[in-house]
């Protein structure tokens, strides 16, 4: 139980970007607003903060403002606990509802505490499996993945994969499926069985290209979730998170998106007709991005064609169109995608800089 709540409160007037920087220097993805005698107002979440990120909400605005947009809505009140209850009781109630924190109030409603969820399971592995699309030939890469499949690639002093496997076995997953069709042999003779790097691998091989759903067709229908991420993919994502971001939507599939800017060169002009209703010189447009790093429950698998090449982007449409739940994860975190010669360069500069954080 966390009882010096300091570096967790914050003041109603706080910038929400700062009790972002807060919440992250704090690393526990939550963040308490308290009024002048520590009573509470409210709380933020790692999930409130990636809503509003969706939301192209203001960063610049007091945290009221996000509390307030919470209003009517099964976020709006926390939930909480008195202090020196017994902690059975808080766990019963954290696993009730799916909460990873919870705060604890004294007789005068004051904050006096915190406990989570990892205090009380600290060993948890993720209830996933994990599947490393690897199959991909890296063309724009040429010619260095003239020899190598592209998630073999050198990034710092090792393949960008076996960084991959490490946070996938960081987080408690151990079961991994690779699928290959480029060089596989590259990716088997370095990883095996996968014991070496404390996790169990499994190869799917796909004799032509299925495209970046249909290797999943390929496979026996998982009984859990199912996260699965391209090979060619560097980044800090917070997994555990994402996991409860798609559990807290009761999501059928989550795709994780990244913020993408777009300057346009030009003055953008606005008609109505042959009337000119508006004129914008160089307007920046944002966009959010697949990143490709989804979460899938079992149930999507039977929309996946056996066989056939299928793209994640077709398996959307297809739950879409049968009115299942699919929602965006937006990713906050360091996020790369090694597709062209630039990224490539980019991410060998920037893993030194992991190494000395």
């Amino acid at each position: 139980m966390i009882t010096d709540t300091t570096a967790l409160c914050v003041r109603p007037d706080t910038l929400l970007r700062d009790a972002v920087t807060q919440m992250d220097r704090n690393r526990l993805g939550i963040i308490l607003v308290v009024d002048g005698q520590r009573r509470l107002i409210g709380t933020i979440t790692d999930g409130d903060v990636r809503r509003a990120v969706l939301a192209n909400s203001d960063f610049g605005r007091p945290v009221t403002d996000l509390l307030a947009s919470k209003a009517g809505t099964k976020h709006a009140r926390p939930l909480t606990a008195a202090v020196g209850a017994d902690h059975r009781s808080y766990l019963e109630l954290l696993k009730a509802h799916r909460l990873l924190y919870l705060p604890l109030l004294d007789e005068a409603q004051r904050v006096a505490g915190l406990v989570a969820l990892d205090e009380f399971l600290p060993d948890r592995a993720l209830p996933l499996q994990a599947v490393v699309m690897a199959g991909g030939k890296g063309s724009r890469l040429h010619p260095l993945t003239e020899e190598l499949p592209k998630p073999m690639l050198p990034v710092g002093d090792r393949p960008l994969m076996e960084i991959i496997i490490e946070q996938l076995r960081e987080v408690g997953i151990h079961r991994v499926n690779v699928t290959t069709h480029h060089q596989p042999e590259k990716i088997s003779d370095h990883f095996g069985d996968g014991r070496r790097f404390g996790v169990e691998l499994t190869y799917v091989a796909e004799e032509r290209p299925l495209g970046t759903a249909g290797a999943l067709g390929l496979m026996k229908p998982p009984e859990e979730t199912t996260l699965v991420i391209n090979g060619d993919i560097l980044t800090q994502v917070d997994f555990r998170a994402m996991l409860a971001f798609h559990r807290e939507h009761q999501a059928d599939l989550t795709l994780a998106v990244r913020r993408y800017d777009l300057e346009v060169p030009y003055g953008v002009v606005e008609c109505e007709g042959q009337a000119v209703r508006r004129i914008s010189e160089k307007p920046a447009l944002g966009f959010f991005v697949n990143a490709g790093i989804y979460l899938l429950e079992p149930s999507v698998y039977r929309y996946i064609p056996g066989g056939e090449r299928f793209d994640m982007p077709d398996l959307v449409q297809r739950l879409l169109e049968a009115r299942r739940p699919v929602v965006s994860f937006p990713i906050r975190e360091y996020w790369l995608d090694i597709g062209e010669r630039a990224q490539y360069e980019q991410a060998q500069a920037e893993i030194k800089q992991w190494s000395a954080e």
